[in-house]
């Protein structure tokens, strides 16, 4: 069965971290509504009896599956990008949730009152909550991330065990998000976490992954997306 992905054009969102899994497994799989248009995403939510609450969500036979981290632990032991002792996979799971956790606190550095305001009518609050995103929340996340990849018994190329999860493709897309959005920050403090960068460089490279990023089936970083690079955000 075609796995097939419901997600909103024009952006990476929260869709990529479902993408990325399933380029580098190398699947068949339909990105639906850049095929259809955002209408079918809408259409699907009608007809189920199981509706997600937002987009992504993934349609596999009779399987309709929303929340990133929930696609991605159900991906995982089909596509052998999660480990097969249950405990392996349950941490594995708990990292990509604590990614969902941060990507909401990229968001909101852009959008700190909600998403009914343009980011030009909460600019004050932004300036103040991207401060001590920079200062504090960063850092101890990628702290966070950069213990998890020293302690693994198994070695620092990856997060969990000796291959490669969906948490690797995960975090990657994390420090492109960063990269993107906070450049100087990025500069600063990148050389503290350099088994974190080693990683997104690693993934980068992988045959499948390589392929993807320079397709045009991935699309570039904007500013109507998760992360967006404000320049007055990034001091």
């Amino acid at each position: 069965m075609t796995y097939e992905l419901y997600y909103w054009t024009g952006i990476q969102g929260r869709g990529e971290y479902v993408r990325l899994a399933l380029e580098e497994a190398g699947v068949a799989y339909e990105d639906v509504a850049r095929e259809e248009g955002d209408g079918v995403i809408e259409a699907l939510s009608r007809e189920t009896d199981t509706p997600s609450f937002a987009p992504p969500f993934l349609r596999h036979g009779k399987m309709i599956i929303g929340q990133t981290a929930a696609i991605l632990l159900y991906l995982g032991d089909r596509l052998e990008l999660a480990p097969k002792d249950e405990r392996l996979r349950l941490w594995t799971h708990q990292i990509q949730l604590t990614i969902a956790d941060f990507v909401v606190e990229g968001h909101d550095v852009h959008h700190p009152l909600g998403m009914g305001r343009y980011y030009e009518e909460q600019k004050p609050e932004s300036l103040r909550r991207a401060e001590e995103f920079r200062d504090s929340r960063v850092p101890k996340f990628l702290r966070w991330f950069e213990t998890i990849l020293d302690r693994n018994p198994k070695g620092p190329d990856h997060l969990v065990g000796a291959r490669l999860s969906y948490a690797d493709l995960s975090l990657f897309q994390i420090v492109e998000g960063l990269d993107y959005a906070f450049p100087k920050l990025m500069q600063r403090i990148g050389a503290d976490y350099p088994k974190l960068r080693a990683l997104h460089d690693r993934v980068a490279t992988r045959p499948n992954i390589a392929a993807y990023l320079k397709s045009n089936r991935r699309l570039p970083e904007n500013e109507s997306d998760l992360f967006r690079h404000y320049p007055e955000l990034d001091e």
